[in-house]
Order: structure tokens, then C-alpha cells, then sequence
């Protein structure tokens, strides 16, 4: 299995609407990727411009998939002249699947 997680910043003003923009890409990629396994979207309760995504995919072909998607295409256009910080990261799975 492959994780890749994500940490994003938005702007204050569009927290909302950035959201919005994440849960329709987890929403989208859970439903017709079938290759995407996990998605889930975090924000920290102390920060709510600050976000985290945990995804796990079959493998990294997986992956690249995704990145070539629609709905990814449109969310990440959607989110750029919002997002003031994004980290990705990526790992295999070693231990047992949860």
C-alpha cells in the first residue's frame, strides 16, 4: 500500500470554501478511483486554516492516477490562489492495514 499525506494552509478568508473543495476531491476519489482506499480529511481544531490529508492508495501507480483525474484537476485549480502552504509526503504501508 502507498500513503501519501498532505498538510495544507488556506487562506482565513477561504476556510470554507477550502473545505468544501476537499471533501468533494476525497468524496470523488473514494467513489470512482478504485485504486484510492482511504482518504481522509483532518483540520486542526485549534487552527481552522489548517488542514491534513490521509490517503492510502493500492501503490503508487495508484497514485498518478489520481493526480490525473478530473475531479483532481478541478480541485487542484480550485484551491491555488487559496492555499498559502502545502507539504505532501509519501510512505508504504508496513504495518497490518487498520
Amino acid at each position: 500500500m502507498f500513503v501519501v499525506t498532505v498538510e495544507f494552509r488556506s487562506a482565513p478568508e477561504h476556510t470554507g470554501d477550502f473545505l468544501t473543495a476537499l471533501r468533494e476531491n476525497a468524496r470523488a476519489s473514494l467513489e470512482v478511483e478504485p485504486g484510492c482506499q482511504r482518504f481522509d480529511v483532518c483540520r486542526d481544531p485549534k487552527d481552522q486554516s489548517r488542514f491534513f490529508l490521509y490517503e492510502i492508495y493500492d501503490d503508487a501507480a495508484a497514485f498518478q492516477a489520481h493526480k490525473a483525474t478530473s475531479h483532481y484537476g478541478t480541485f487542484s485549480e480550485r484551491i491555488e490562489s487559496w492555499t498559502e502552504h502545502k507539504a505532501v509526503a509519501m510512505f508504504r504501508l508496513d504495518g497490518p492495514p487498520a
